[in-house]
């Protein structure tokens, strides 16, 4: 298992992938199957908190990532950056995703589609267990 840094945003991983026949272009993988990460950030406050250590793990097809799951993701805009964000939907390219505090845009609403290379499982610490169900908020659709 492999241990990330990560923000609800980042950092550059080596080589190349492509998450299913989503058509999303090339973006740098995940190192392994399985990844520890740690959040640096409020955009995903309530539901992750800055400093909280997730594990991810990595997704084989796009097609399995459903709206509500909680993801690490790369915008192909940004390749470099690495995010922790909640589905919203399915678009073409990948996925739109945003932070579950709708007060910061650090997500597609400022880069548009992203590609989820990873799947949050769960929450390692501090407070160690799944994650709750995003909070109620009503998005306009675009």
């Amino acid at each position: 298992m492999s241990w990330v840094g990560s923000s609800a945003t980042l950092l550059a991983v080596t080589g190349t992938d492509r998450t299913g026949d989503s058509g999303a272009e090339a973006v740098p993988p995940l190192v392994s199957a399985w990844i520890k990460v740690r959040v640096v950030g409020p955009s995903m406050s309530p539901t992750v908190k800055s400093g909280d250590h997730l594990l991810v793990r990595r997704v084989a097809r796009a097609d399995l990532v459903r709206p509500g799951d909680v993801v690490l993701a790369r915008f192909p805009a940004r390749p470099e950056l690495l995010v922790v964000k909640r589905v919203r939907r399915a678009v073409p390219g990948g996925h739109w995703i945003e932070g579950d505090n709708e007060f910061l845009t650090d997500d597609s609403r400022s880069f548009g589609t992203a590609v989820a290379v990873g799947r949050v499982v769960c929450r390692l610490w501090p407070r160690p267990g799944r994650l709750p169900a995003p909070p109620r908020i009503t998005l306009p659709e675009p």
